[in-house]
């Protein structure tokens, strides 16, 4: 609630257009130790809660196709994980829900393949689909982004996002968590809004250090407002360089 709060505040003020991510269930962990949430209702009920008190979209993944009624009914979008994109009943049953649904492409997959996953969505007569890059996987513990990844998505015809903070993870760096470089993370946010995606997805957290779940690689909640900012102001810039 604290998150959301003041993402509200920022959005507000800086006029963005925002949806809010959480994981009411956190199901593809490295560890079997590792942190997985509160219980599925529970944690829903806190999303919708967030929903309703601050007028926000509110946005969550689904892990199977059982999860997507369940999900459905707290949430107004659907998100597909990365490792799951290509999971055909899993995104059939995402489309069928009637609620827009975020693919992020998987470690593993070409951007262009990408229009493969979105068209098993549209294919249910729903095309409110979103795609978006994440990193590939290069070696065993390490991600690289290749922006002309989002140019070979855009050519699907639907909107491309990019994960600023997960395609900086060093997967399973270490005792079975993940690692990171969060001192990239404004960098590559920067050169994905030169490139001209559609949206910028970040994982923030108002002490990093103690997040349950990637905080190698979350966003202080505190930094946040100066990095929209920045933002905002190359987005402005390169789409006043476009209409020249």
């Amino acid at each position: 609630m604290e998150t959301a709060e003041e993402l509200q505040r920022i959005t507000e003020t800086e006029g963005v257009h925002f949806i809010f991510k959480g994981s009411y269930r956190k199901a593809n962990r490295s560890s079997s130790s590792s942190f997985t949430g509160i219980g599925d209702i529970e944690a829903l009920e806190v999303l919708d809660e967030i929903r309703q008190t601050y007028k926000m979209p509110v946005i969550t993944d689904v892990h199977e196709t059982k999860d997507v009624t369940l999900a459905a009914r707290y949430v107004d979008v659907l998100q597909i994980p990365a490792f799951l994109c290509r999971q055909t009943e899993l995104l059939v049953a995402a489309g069928e829900s009637g609620l827009a649904v975020n693919i992020k492409k998987g470690q593993f997959m070409a951007p262009e393949d990408m229009v493969l996953a979105a068209a098993k969505v549209a294919k249910t007569g729903n095309g409110r689909v979103m795609l978006t890059e994440r990193g590939s996987s290069f070696g065993y513990h390490n991600l690289v982004v290749d922006f002309r990844g989002v140019a070979k998505m855009a050519e699907s015809g639907y909107p491309v996002l990019y994960d600023a903070t997960h395609s900086l993870q060093l997967p399973s760096a270490g005792q079975g968590v993940s690692g990171g470089e969060r001192n990239y993370v404004m960098p590559l946010a920067k050169a994905a809004v030169a490139v001209g995606v559609n949206g910028l997805f970040f994982e923030i957290h108002p002490d990093p250090s103690k997040a349950l779940s990637d905080a190698a690689t979350q966003v202080a909640l505190a930094d946040f407002s100066i990095m929209v900012k920045q933002l905002l102001h190359l987005y402005r810039c390169v789409h006043s360089l476009h209409s020249l």
